[in-house]
């Protein structure tokens, strides 16, 4: 099952996208009790949903040229929650997270190409299991605004796709052919994040 997640939280990625309402370059860091780093993936013939609920990192923004902007995110693969407690001891373990031999998950930027004032894809590592793979988050800039405490704040959404075989997450079965888990992984994640001080 995947994350992933930043990512990150990773992910996270994205800050850069539209330069409204940021002067000069500004750090933001990750508010990880409003910030979801959800998943979605097939279960036989259904589908499973869950979260990673530790994400922290930080989203640099150059409001000059938002291109060069970047985010790095880590998420704490212990603190995956699919509403089950034996499903998620089960992603814990050796068969899947295996979280006692790789506790985080970690996602850092590379490259941020600018697709129009609110969007952007933004390349770069996911870490997951021992693996380092490229991935893509598709973001969008969801406002900037100030929080409960008066302070400056940035909202992002963001979306990929990864196979979890391709990370090393292979476990499976079959129940009269049919998998019990997919390979694709949905990936979501919605951010909050605030100025840093």
């Amino acid at each position: 099952m995947r994350k992933t997640y930043l990512f990150s939280l990773l992910v996270v990625s994205l800050a850069f996208i539209s330069s409204r309402g940021f002067a000069g370059t500004e750090t933001y860091k990750i508010d990880p009790v409003h910030s979801t780093i959800g998943f979605k993936v097939r279960h036989l013939t259904g589908k499973v949903t869950g979260r990673f609920a530790d994400v922290t990192g930080l989203i640099h923004i150059d409001a000059d040229h938002p291109e060069t902007s970047s985010v790095e995110a880590e998420i704490q693969a212990k603190s995956i929650d699919t509403a089950n407690d034996k499903r998620d001891g089960h992603l814990k373990s050796p068969d899947f997270f295996d979280v006692e031999k790789f506790a985080t998950i970690t996602f850092k930027s590379k490259k941020v190409t600018l697709v129009d004032k609110e969007t952007a894809d933004v390349l770069g590592d996911l870490t997951l299991h021992g693996v380092t793979k490229e991935v893509t988050l598709h973001v969008q800039f969801l406002g900037k605004g100030k929080g409960m405490d008066g302070s400056p704040q940035t909202g992002w959404e963001a979306t990929t796709k990864i196979n979890r075989a391709d990370y090393g997450l292979v476990w499976n079965k079959l129940i009269e052919g049919t998998a019990v888990v997919g390979e694709e992984v949905d990936i979501t994640l919605n951010i909050e994040s605030d100025l840093a001080k």
